[in-house]
């Protein structure tokens, strides 16, 4: 039985896959992309849109058909999707979506060691203690320098011998902790300030004269008579206007009437759900 038309006939239903470009084609298979810079005659848009249509999917495939050459020109290896090619590294540079990411403003201490030079060595977390032969924390709970549980506290020179030494250790233990929370709090200030493109010096003398105006209202006279610091920043008042004690009677009849319509009317002055959570109490 001779099939040879039969095979041939099977065969013209499929395209070929080799493609001929006059220029070459460039790929980066990392990306599944393929930059293909041959020119486009411009006979091929001479005829109807369905000869466009036409020849533009054909010319996509043949591009298409070049990228899957290649892939299967790739190494390939075997895992649990299957076979799989190993695909190069990419070539093409693309811009990235966001930008990027701005660095942390430096610390006091960091600014102090670039100018000084000093290089951070990564030490141990834990050290030996030579009293007890046991390792403990550098720093932190139960660290290597916590004298709370000392059982005896020897009076320094100079010092109240009636002093209680073990509440004098957590009183400074107190103060050092407060003091590091204080600087902690100036770091992130001045952090925040700078990545604002502020100096950090006018934020906080900012933050002072809003307080020494906050601090003038809790007086009766709102500061008029308190005394003066040095280099204070004139603070403006803001004078009370008072309706006037004598005035028109239909204007105090308006005026009453308003107020009235506040009150009982439905203008949502009243919260009703917070007044019923209130009276339930």
């Amino acid at each position: 039985m001779d099939v040879t038309e039969a095979l041939e006939a099977h065969k013209n239903k499929f395209k070929t896959i080799e493609v001929e470009r006059l220029l070459p084609v460039d790929f980066d298979l990392a990306l599944l992309a393929t930059f293909d810079q041959n020119p486009i005659e411009d006979s091929s848009f001479s005829g109807n849109n369905d000869e466009i249509d036409s020849f533009l999917k054909d010319y996509t495939r043949q591009g298409t058909q070049l990228l899957i050459n290649e892939i299967f020109k790739l190494p390939v290896e075997s895992n649990d999707l299957g076979v799989v090619a190993k695909l190069p590294e990419q070539k093409t540079v693309i811009p990235r979506e966001k930008p990027l990411p701005k660095g942390k403003p430096l610390t006091r201490w960091e600014k102090f060691a670039k100018a000084k030079g000093i290089q951070k060595t990564k030490r141990s977390r834990m050290v030996m203690d030579e009293a007890t032969g046991e390792y403990k924390p550098r720093y932190g709970y139960k660290g290597i320098n916590d004298d709370q549980g000392d059982w005896l506290i020897e009076v320094p020179d100079k010092a109240d011998p009636l002093e209680d030494q073990y509440a004098a250790r957590k009183t400074a233990k107190k103060e050092r902790v407060a003091k590091n929370e204080a600087r902690q709090r100036r770091n992130l200030e001045e952090a925040a300030a700078v990545s604002q493109g502020k100096n950090p010096r006018d934020v906080r003398k900012g933050e002072l004269e809003r307080e020494i105006r906050l601090s003038k209202t809790s007086t009766a006279s709102l500061g008029k008579f308190d005394k003066k610091l040095q280099h204070e920043p004139k603070v403006k008042g803001v004078k009370r206007k008072f309706a006037p004690a004598i005035s028109d009677v239909k204007q105090e009849k308006e005026s009453s009437m308003n107020i009235l319509q506040k009150v009982v009317g439905n203008e949502g002055v009243l919260n009703v759900a917070k007044a019923i959570k209130k009276s339930r109490k």
